[in-house]
């Protein structure tokens, strides 16, 4: 399908969705910064992860505030977030050699 087809195909469907009464989304002009949602998706993984650090230590230390059930929670949190960014590094990295490895 060309450019043309599908521009013309998507004005149609927006003029239908129109006469329906409901609002299409425009597509956004700007894309989305994906370095920066890594970046800050990697930031909160690390966050969890010294919360939980500093939860087991005052849990250890005796600090009687702490209760076993929410540094469990924590600790729980810290780790899926974690095995879910390695999840992505997977991904991102075998994407890459499949990039790397396109014939030319």
């Amino acid at each position: 399908m060309n450019e043309i087809r599908i521009s013309s195909a998507l004005e149609q469907i927006r003029n239908l969705s129109v006469a329906a009464g409901s609002n299409v989304p425009e597509v956004a002009s700007e894309g989305i910064d994906f370095g920066s949602i890594l970046k800050q998706t990697i930031n909160d993984v690390n966050e969890k992860q010294k919360v939980a650090r500093n939860m087991k230590a005052a849990f250890e230390g005796g600090d009687k505030t702490m209760n076993l059930a929410e540094v469990m929670v924590a600790s729980q949190k810290a780790d899926v977030s974690f095995k879910g960014m390695l999840q992505v590094r997977n991904k991102l990295v075998e994407a890459y050699k499949d990039v790397m490895n396109m014939p030319m």
